[in-house]
Formats: structure tokens, sequence, C-alpha cells
């Protein structure tokens, strides 16, 4: 009898603790699947200005729709150049996990998307700064003007997006992760953890 009751929980302690890490394992690969589809929309974004505003520079007559496009397509090379790194490290990314090291990979992830955010309204604070300083240089008055509404547009586009990803990462976390937390809490001895079944 006192075998059996072992055997029992022994099992159940066993496949309580397999669903656990099948949690996590799966949480990590939707957290890797959502950066994935958001480094694809970035991508698609930074294609479609590279191609739009190549055009645009290379048929726009007016200096600053010019200028506009030019620095479209700078800025969007580099988005384009952060997109496929981006995308190739979410599909390599890594699902295996444990629960210390998921949370943290969870921590660094919504923190990189707030201080991107941050920095996004630097850009649009600049490309405002730009468009300021034409009255300055009227020698650069429509170079300023391009320049800045292009830097407002991609800070803007940018900040949009880190929001989203930021909100996207955080509502992911307080509905998958969450719960297998607050099954965990430590225990009276204070040595482990007690897992709540």
């Amino acid at each position: 009898m006192k075998k059996s009751i072992a055997i029992i929980a022994l099992l159940t302690y066993v496949i309580n603790q397999n669903t656990s890490f099948t949690q996590i394992q799966e949480f990590n690969t939707q957290r890797h699947t959502m950066d994935k589809r958001l480094m694809l929309g970035l991508g698609s974004w930074a294609s479609m200005n590279l191609v739009g505003s190549s055009i645009g520079w290379a048929v726009s007559e007016d200096q600053s729709n010019k200028a506009f496009h030019q620095m479209n397509v700078f800025w969007n090379a580099v988005n384009l150049g952060l997109s496929i790194p981006g995308y190739l490290k979410a599909n390599k990314g890594k699902t295996k996990l444990s629960l210390a090291k998921t949370i943290e990979e969870q921590r660094k992830t919504e923190t990189i998307f707030l201080i991107n955010a941050g920095i996004d309204l630097a850009y649009i604070s600049s490309g405002i700064l730009l468009r300021n300083r034409q009255e300055q240089n009227m020698d650069k008055k429509n170079q300023f003007i391009g320049f800045g509404n292009s830097i407002i547009l991609q800070g803007g586009f940018l900040l949009v997006f880190d929001w989203i990803a930021f909100g996207m990462h955080r509502n992911h976390a307080r509905r998958n992760l969450n719960p297998i937390l607050q099954k965990i809490e430590p225990s009276n001895s204070g040595i482990g953890f007690i897992l709540h079944l």
C-alpha cells in the first residue's frame, strides 16, 4: 500500500513537472513566433519604403521631397538590416529553457522594446529639431525640411511598432507565464519551492 501511494505520488510529480516544462516550452515557442512576425512587419515596412522612396528620390523635382525620400531610403536600409538578423535569431531561438531563464528572456525582450520606444521619441525630437533649424540655414532649408519630415515619420512608425511589440509580449506573459508563476511559492522551511497542482 505504501509503495502504491509512493508510486502514485512520484508519477503525479513527474507528470506535473513535465506539464510545467511543456507549458514553458510552448510559451517560448510562442514568444519566438511573435518576434518572427514582428521582424517580418518591420522588414515589410522597410522594403516598401525602400522601393517607394527610391522611386520618389529618382523622380522628385522638389528638393525637400527629394531629401525626404533620400532619408527614407537610408533609414529603411538600416531597418531592413536589423529585421533580417532579428528574424533569423527568432527562428533559431531556444525553446527548452528553464523557468528562470524564460523569465530573464521575457524581461529582456520587454525592456528592449521599452528602451527602443524612448529612442524613438529622441528620433522624433531630432526630426522636429531639423525642421526648426531650416530657418537658420537657408542654404540647406529644403534638406532640413525633407530629412526632418522623414525622421519624424520613421520615428513615429518605430514608436508605434515598439509599443505594439511591448504590449504583445507583456500580454503574452500575463496570459501564459503568470499562471505558471502563480503555482509556485516558497516552502515553509525556506529551502525550496512548492508547486501547486
